[in-house]
């Protein structure tokens, strides 16, 4: 079997994590999680972040898919009116 690795964004994504726990959804909250769920889906380790994740889903009684749906209309409706897209910074990884 192999060792569970340390994600490098690790610390810093147990803060967001542990907000999303304590929050209720709305639109920033929902893709802060869809971005965690996709980054940390795969990863060999980390896994009680991803426990929390899926917990988050269940305490706002979400599926993966139904998150998925709701944060592709937020983003579509985003870029849609957005005229400083081209300034932004986006972490998508």
């Amino acid at each position: 079997m192999l060792q569970d690795q340390i994600h490098p964004q690790e610390h810093r994504d147990r803060l967001i994590v542990n907000d999303l726990l304590n929050s209720q959804a709305d639109d920033y909250k929902l893709v802060e999680l869809a971005r965690l769920l996709i980054r940390y889906q795969d990863f060999p380790g980390a896994r009680k972040i991803y426990q929390d994740l899926n917990k988050i889903l269940a305490t706002w009684q979400l599926t993966q898919e139904e998150l998925f749906v709701k944060t592709r209309e937020i983003h579509n409706k985003r870029i849609l009116h957005s005229d400083s897209l081209d300034n932004e910074v986006q972490d998508w990884n």
